[in-house]
């Protein structure tokens, strides 16, 4: 019995094998492909359909929309359906989707096949997310995922303006397709209670993070704004950049090289891990809004080059630390699959709200204050957090020097 029992404690958490990371990685890239071309795919569907400005906003918002409802989909049944199952799913919805938007092109149609395939996109993402925030140290985790982005970022940014409308989704069916071909590499379901406990012997705690639920929630809720800002500003970014009379050819090796400062932005990221999670959220958050907000004067070639670079750099240095904070307060996942239905949320109302603002002809300087503000916001609830954390702390502490 001993040696079991030594066995069992010695065992490897299933999350930390190089297998299930390096998949679940691909999965979450795949999925996220959409949000980080949005820009490029906005002005797609302008030049191939003649959509409106407005219209173009709808339409990828209902994909990031869909993302968001596929995502709440894997949340609630990751601890009942075999993982594997609910990735199979997805990726058959993705593929259906996004063939068929190669068949039709009306507007109303592809609204709702983009809401279909963000669907099927959201709970393949969810579970992959999951599965990372499932390891032992989820900072590093991540930062890997975040990594992989600046590069698929970067290659999909100079990849889809060179093909057709059709040729973007078949990319898209693709690269889904992939992902069913190493599904065994996935873990089938969460960590029990007995491992659970082992993993907590392994990971390095800078924080008390048994928290009560209301915390992990209004992470979300903070990411979500933090994506609100990042939906708005991204959707239109190329569109208020040209019509302030930036010449095209100038704007897509900007939107291509600054997808490379997410590199930046995770090497940050590591060296400020130092400081804890707080502290550099609280300034990033802080410099993105006012990265977005100083669009609002007009757009010249110099302040949109700096206002891109450093809003991709910040972008992953951001996301490092908020889904960091996510897997250390939920150890099960089942919060941590809402990471992506918080994202898509955000992305969802961003560009809705920038769509709206502009449709009545307020113009980009104010969709450029509204974005940046909502920042400012996703700061003032870590903010909130952050002294619940700290008042926690001082609170024990004193009671351990009184006993």
């Amino acid at each position: 019995m001993a040696d079991n029992s030594t066995s069992t404690a010695s065992a490897p958490i299933i999350f930390d094998g190089w297998r299930s990371i390096s998949y679940s990685v691909f999965m979450a890239l795949v999925g996220y492909s959409v949000m980080v071309t949005v820009p490029v795919l906005s002005t797609k569907l302008v030049e191939v359909l003649s959509f409106t400005e407005e219209q173009v906003g709808r339409v990828w918002g209902a994909d990031l929309g869909g993302l968001s409802i596929g995502a709440v989909l894997a949340a609630l049944l990751l601890a009942r359906v075999n993982r594997r199952h609910l990735v199979m799913a997805g990726v058959a919805l993705c593929i259906g989707a996004n063939a068929m938007c190669m068949v039709f092109v009306e507007y109303e149609q592809l609204l709702w096949l983009r809401v279909a395939a963000g669907i099927g996109s959201g709970i393949f993402t969810g579970t992959a997310v999951a599965t990372i925030g499932g390891t032992s140290k989820p900072e590093r985790a991540f930062n890997i995922l975040l990594l992989g982005f600046s590069f698929t970022a970067a290659f999909e940014l100079n990849l889809f303006p060179q093909l057709s409308l059709n040729g973007i989704f078949l990319f898209l069916i693709v690269t889904a397709a992939v992902c069913a071909l190493f599904l065994s590499w996935l873990p089938t379901r969460a960590l029990n209670a007995e491992e659970l406990q082992q993993q907590e012997k392994i990971e390095d705690h800078l924080e008390n993070w048994h928290v009560p639920r209301a915390l992990p929630i209004m992470c979300l809720t903070a990411v979500c704004f933090t994506y609100i800002n990042i939906g708005g500003y991204f959707t239109y970014i190329e569109l208020a950049a040209l019509d302030d009379g930036i010449a095209a050819d100038r704007i897509g090796p900007l939107l291509t090289w600054s997808s490379f400062l997410a590199l930046a932005g995770c090497v940050l990221a590591l060296l400020c891990s130092r400081f804890g999670l707080f502290r550099p959220l609280f300034a990033a958050l802080i410099t993105m809004a006012v990265l977005v907000g100083m669009l609002s004067g007009g757009i010249t070639y110099m302040n949109l080059l700096v206002s891109l670079f450093a809003f991709m750099a910040l972008w992953t240095f951001v996301d490092v630390f908020q889904s960091a904070m996510m897997g250390h307060m939920d150890r099960t996942g089942s919060m941590v699959a809402l990471l992506p239905a918080v994202q898509g949320f955000g992305q969802f109302i961003g560009p809705n709200i920038a769509a709206s603002i502009i449709g009545a002809g307020l113009g980009y300087s104010v969709m450029f204050l509204v974005s940046g503000s909502m920042a400012l916001v996703a700061m003032v609830i870590y903010g909130g957090i952050f002294i619940y954390m700290h008042r926690r702390k001082s609170a024990a502490a004193e009671a351990v020097s009184a006993a």
